[in-house]
């Protein structure tokens, strides 16, 4: 028996939504998972976050693990800030959930990824499609969908981020003003989402509690948010920890995503032009 699951990119913390934000996005990655008798057929070995996965599924269940083949195609680029290693992961967590006659809940794959990956938003977006707000201590997230109208330019440059050494750079404490103006700005990009007004998004992706520090690792993205803001953009951010900036409009999203090539200049790296996607994972 093989399983086709699909799982969205996703794009998260929005700004100075650390951790907690997240949107599912229209760029997807496709694995197959397939039961197997007796060893795997692959000829190369599975890749460590493939194991990982693997280990958290059978570990916590009460069947015997069995033996899979798996493969891995599409359009999410690793290391840039949309979220390739979640739809990885659920793409065997999920796969291997329905090959086990679904043992566990979709609320207890969510808790297996979110372990595996160390911080809930990105998860919550692949899973659950549309716009999400999570609650890593509760264990809580709740999704709205996102129109159509709203457009996510995203400039994917050639250069890797780590999230591992995007995280190094945070400091550990902040002042008391740079978290009450995230706060605000959180409470209203997620008002704004749960309305569908998305013009009140207009200004409101200002973060100071990570994308100051990370900057350095992009450079460019100073320059791209506010050439896309004078063409037309509602704002922009750093996607996840980078190196993906990310531009919303809501009007014709080309002239934001011209301005923000040219200001890349001679950093390379390639333009998308996406709609969020309201499925979230699924099998096909």
């Amino acid at each position: 028996m093989e399983v086709t699951v699909q799982v969205p990119a996703s794009t998260t913390n929005l700004g100075p939504g650390f951790d907690c934000l997240g949107v599912a996005l229209q760029l997807w990655n496709r694995t197959r998972v397939s039961r197997v008798n007796g060893s795997s057929t692959s000829a190369s070995p599975r890749p460590k976050m493939v194991d990982e996965a693997a280990q958290a599924f059978f570990s916590n269940s009460t069947i015997s693990p069995f033996e899979f083949d798996w493969s891995l195609e599409g359009d999410v680029p690793p290391a840039r800030g949309l979220g390739s290693s979640v739809t990885l992961r659920l793409g065997v967590l999920l796969g291997l959930n329905r090959l086990a006659e679904n043992i566990y809940s979709t609320s207890e794959i969510k808790q297996l990824c979110d372990h595996l990956e160390g911080h809930p938003d990105n998860t919550a977006a692949a899973l659950h499609g549309g716009f999400t707000v999570v609650n890593a201590r509760r264990n809580v997230a709740h999704r709205f969908d996102v129109s159509s109208d709203l457009h996510f330019v995203l400039f994917i440059p050639n250069f890797e981020v780590a999230t591992s050494e995007a995280r190094k750079v945070l400091p550990v404490t902040y002042p008391r003003t740079d978290i009450v103006e995230n706060l605000a700005n959180v409470a209203l990009i997620a008002a704004a989402f749960a309305s569908q007004d998305y013009m009140a998004l207009n200004d409101a992706f200002n973060d100071r509690l990570h994308e100051p520090y990370r900057e350095p690792l992009v450079p460019i993205l100073r320059d791209l948010v506010r050439a896309g803001q004078k063409a037309g953009a509602l704002g922009g951010f750093l996607s996840g920890s980078g190196s993906t900036i990310a531009c919303l409009t809501t009007q014709d999203p080309q002239p934001v995503a011209d301005a923000m090539r040219a200001a890349a200049g001679k950093a390379k790296g390639s333009i998308s032009i996406v709609q969020a996607d309201n499925c979230g994972a699924r099998i096909l």
